[in-house]
């Protein structure tokens, strides 16, 4: 099969945007299936010093393959833009079911818990660590089973508890003690 190229997409609808890029919801003109493609501007990748953060993103999802973790299924670039074509997920962002709900039931919680544990149980067996768990970045599928995304903080190569020192993560989600570290 020939190389993807952004032609190859119908752009259906803008499902996010934010300071990353832009996800679109797209199909691809062959295929009855349509995915989340994560669009990221090349400058502002740059710009913002995420050369590495996106080298890391595209790494993992290519070494990944696991029911509760997001498919990368093309990936490719123009001169401009960057392209992640990623399974889609129409439940959208955990975030949300939350911020409606407003609190989970416990056998929710534990239904949700127990997919991302498995997800970051195979991770850690790839010496994988994600880094970056927060409610947004964690979506569901159409039956309503979870998908970790967003993959740029993660670390690979890691065999211990200790060689990952870096500080990194949302702000709203760093505990208050570590803050100030």
């Amino acid at each position: 099969m020939a190389a993807p190229v952004l032609d190859d997409f119908q752009l259906l609808k803008v499902l996010g945007k934010g300071s990353y890029g832009k996800v679109m919801l797209v199909r691809h003109k062959t295929e009855p299936v349509v995915y989340a493609m994560k669009m990221l501007r090349k400058d502002n990748v740059v710009k913002r010093n995420q050369i590495d953060h996106t080298k890391t993103e595209r790494s993992v999802l290519e070494a990944v393959s696991h029911p509760f973790i997001v498919s990368l299924h093309y990936a490719f670039q123009t001169p401009k833009k960057l392209y992640f074509v990623l399974e889609y997920c129409p439940g959208g962002e955990l975030f949300f079911h939350l911020s409606r709900a407003g609190r989970f039931s416990e056998g929710r919680c534990r239904f949700y818990l127990a997919e991302i544990l498995l997800a970051i149980e195979y991770l850690h067996k790839l010496a994988i660590i994600y880094r970056d768990l927060k409610p947004e970045n964690v979506l569901l599928d159409s039956e309503g089973h979870v998908k970790l995304t967003d993959f740029g903080l993660s670390r690979e190569g890691i065999m211990d508890n200790f060689s990952a020192k870096s500080m990194c993560g949302t702000p709203e989600y760093v505990a208050p003690d570590r803050k100030s570290v």
